[in-house]
């Protein structure tokens, strides 16, 4: 990037969106603890004093940039609400990873938030539950309305089986590792959807 375009964009509107993005970028690559403020400015690119006037500590951008992937569209619990899919196949995509074509493989962000804030008490691990919990319920709304027995249970087992399968496509840097879970949460499905027959 030449000098001039980048006093340009420094100079231009916009600096929160580049920051959040440059923050996404950097905290994806080599994590939120790992990052430093200075970092993130050089790369949105602001002055430090254009990034301290958005967000007056890391904090408040560790929670501001959480806040964004969960209203992006780009995170497993997205596709629980598509209303443009049927539910029982909403459910199913969570064994997809979102699209974007990332490498290397992403796990869910909300994890790994809270993996390097381990205080239960931390704003970001405080976040990261709550999206997790807001998952299960996403979840618990749709097996209810496709008629599954116990609904609650099995939208915990299938969280599990979203978050788990996640993880490990991250650890094992394998994209399509959610085969595994889907074949898991179709048999669950199955089973809870079932009409027993009378004996």
């Amino acid at each position: 990037m030449s000098a001039t375009a980048t006093t340009s964009q420094r100079r231009g509107r916009g600096g929160r969106e580049r920051i959040l993005a440059a923050a996404a970028q950097l905290f994806a690559v080599q994590g939120i603890n790992a990052t430093g403020m200075e970092q993130v400015a050089e790369e949105a690119p602001v002055s430090k004093r254009t990034l301290y006037a958005h967000f007056r500590t890391k904090n408040d951008l560790v929670i501001a940039h959480l806040q964004d992937l969960a209203s992006s569209g780009a995170t497993l619990e997205s596709v629980l609400t598509r209303e443009d899919i049927p539910p029982r196949e909403r459910i199913l995509k969570l064994f997809e990873q979102p699209a974007g074509g990332a490498n290397p493989v992403r796990g869910c962000p909300f994890i790994d938030a809270a993996a390097e804030f381990p205080d239960p008490e931390s704003a970001a691990h405080s976040y990261a539950r709550e999206q997790k919990l807001r998952m299960a319920q996403l979840i618990a709304a749709l097996v209810t309305e496709l008629g599954c027995r116990e609904p609650i249970a099995l939208a915990e087992q299938l969280a599990t089986l979203a978050d788990g399968a996640a993880s490990r496509a991250m650890v094992l840097g394998d994209a399509d590792y959610g085969r595994h879970a889907r074949a898991a949460a179709e048999v669950l499905l199955e089973r809870a959807e079932r009409v027993d027959s009378p004996g």
